[in-house]
C-alpha cells in the first residue's frame, strides 16, 4: 500500500496436496494442516486484503482445482479444501457485491506438485490416477504455469461482473477474450 496506495485485484494462488493417504490412514491433524494452509491462509488473505478492494472495486481470483469436483483416492483433504474455496467464491460474490471474485480451474499445470505427484506420491495414489499424470508428464500434455497464469492476471485486472461466484476452466470459451490468442 505504501508503494502504490491501492490494491486492485488479488490473485490467491497458492496450495499443499499433503496429506496423500487414503482417509482411513490418515490423521485429522493432518486435515487441518491442510486446511490451514488451502483454506484458513487463503481466507487471512483475502480479510486482509477486503477493504482496499472494496475501495477500488477490484477482483479477487482464487486458484482451485478440478480436484475440487473429480475424485482421487488420497486426495481429500486437497480435494475438500479446494470446494471450500470454490464455495468461499460464491459467498463472497454475494456478500461483497462490489467485488468481483472468481475461482479457475488452471488444468494440469507442470509445477512441483505435479513433479511431487509423480516421483513423491505415485506410490500412495490408484494405479489409473498415476498412469494419467505421469502419461500427461512423457507426452508433453502438461500446461505451462504462464498459460492458466496469463489468464488469471487479466482477470485480477478486468474480469466482468458476470463471471463473479463462478468457478470456470482457464480454457472455457466464456473466458476467451482474457486468453492468449
Amino acid at each position: 500500500m505504501s508503494r502504490w496506495g491501492r490494491v486492485d485485484g488479488l490473485v490467491v494462488n497458492h496450495g499443499v496436496l499433503d496429506p496423500v493417504k487414503r482417509i482411513s490412514e490418515s490423521f485429522v491433524a493432518e486435515w487441518k494442516e491442510a486446511f490451514d494452509i488451502n483454506v484458513f491462509g487463503s481466507l487471512a488473505l483475502i480479510k486482509t486484503c477486503l477493504p482496499f478492494l472494496k475501495h477500488s472495486r477490484g477482483r479477487i481470483i482464487l486458484c482451485s482445482s478440478g480436484a475440487a469436483l473429480e475424485k482421487y483416492a488420497t486426495w481429500g483433504a486437497y480435494g475438500a479444501a479446494k470446494a471450500v474455496l470454490n464455495h468461499l467464491t460464491g459467498t463472497l460474490a454475494v456478500e461483497e457485491s462490489d467485488i468481483i471474485t472468481v475461482a479457475i480451474r488452471p488444468g494440469v499445470v507442470d509445477t512441483d506438485m505435479q513433479r511431487n505427484i509423480r516421483e513423491k506420491h505415485h506410490d500412495k495414489m490408484d494405479a489409473k490416477d498415476t498412469k494419467k499424470f505421469q502419461d500427461l508428464h512423457s507426452s508433453g500434455g502438461l500446461l505451462k504455469p504462464e498459460q492458466p497464469g496469463n489468464v488469471m492476471a487479466r482477470l485480477a485486472l478486468e474480469a466482468t461482473p458476470d463471471l463473479s461466484g463462478r468457478f470456470i476452466s482457464w480454457q472455457d470459451p466464456e473466458l476467451k477474450a482474457y486468453q492468449d490468442h
